[in-house]
């Protein structure tokens, strides 16, 4: 088991996407899981942002993670499951754009907030049919999609593997957020235990017993956690189920500060240590 770090860990310093590869790189963290969208973002193209183009050369992506001596662990281009309009075309940009980076997962979640309109039936048949179409686009790239804790579909352990039922395919997988599954008000363990099979990418959020005072089974996720080791998850326990399931991908810090991100990967480092002894 690798570890690695989503680039969220710069956003509150207002940091490009080439401050976060490289300070990881120092840090020593392996791997980073950066965010690309569609289209261009001013934020991003003045420096401000570390959330990047699809437009941007590939090259240019893997030229600077050679320089920084990490590597791609997935790409994070959340597309929207509930969204008929652009959902599968922005997952199926971002399948491709993996491919061309030479990464093999791509991270997709459903939407928070499913408008007014949308019933039960109307989103499980929405689902299928883009999960059917993403699962192509998987197939012809060989980019696994992996489907993140972070709605009131995907948080919950009976929906979500409702969704993951909608469609055989290899291709559609989990990237496995113990922090969302537990601000959704579910077992993290339960949950990890439901999909341990399909899990192909894992977040490392921890939550803050703040937070949790304050959040759980009010929210189905949230953009960062707290330090790994420094909330409610147990992370020995994680570690553990994943070696035992012979899971060997990446743990990808989300954490919301350069200092929680120097934490975490101390906490994991000995988590694994542990485990391995």
């Amino acid at each position: 088991m690798k570890i690695g770090v989503n680039l969220e860990y710069v956003r509150h310093a207002d940091k490009s996407l080439a401050y976060g590869v490289r300070t990881a790189g120092k840090l020593g963290y392996e791997y980073v899981e950066p965010c690309f969208l569609m289209g261009r973002c001013l934020l991003s193209n003045a420096g401000y942002c570390h959330v990047t183009s699809m437009d941007t050369d590939p090259r240019q992506i893997l030229d600077l993670c050679a320089e920084a001596g990490v590597k791609i662990s997935a790409v994070s281009s959340h597309s929207d499951l509930l969204n008929p309009e652009w959902g599968v075309l922005y997952a199926r940009r971002g399948i491709r754009y993996a491919r061309a980076l030479g990464v093999d997962i791509v991270q997709i979640t459903e939407d928070m907030y499913p408008p007014a309109w949308m019933t039960e039936e109307n989103a499980y048949a929405i689902m299928k049919i883009n999960l059917l179409a993403i699962a192509e686009t998987c197939a012809e790239n060989g980019v696994y999609l992996g489907v993140e804790q972070h709605g009131p579909y995907t948080a919950k352990i009976k929906s979500l593997t409702r969704i993951l039922d909608l469609v055989d395919s290899p291709w559609i997988r989990v990237n496995y957020d113990c922090g969302n599954t537990f601000l959704a008000g579910e077992d993290p363990y339960a949950m990890l235990e439901a999909v341990i099979d399909r899990v192909v990418h894992v977040h490392a959020k921890d939550i803050s017993q703040k937070q949790a005072a304050a959040e759980r089974g009010k929210v189905t996720g949230t953009a960062v956690g707290c330090a790994c080791g420094d909330g409610e998850i147990d992370w020995h326990r994680i570690v553990r189920r994943l070696k035992q399931a012979g899971y060997t991908g990446v743990l990808s810090v989300e954490c919301g500060t350069e200092p929680e991100a120097v934490r975490s990967l101390a906490h994991l480092k000995q988590v694994l240590q542990d485990e391995d002894a």
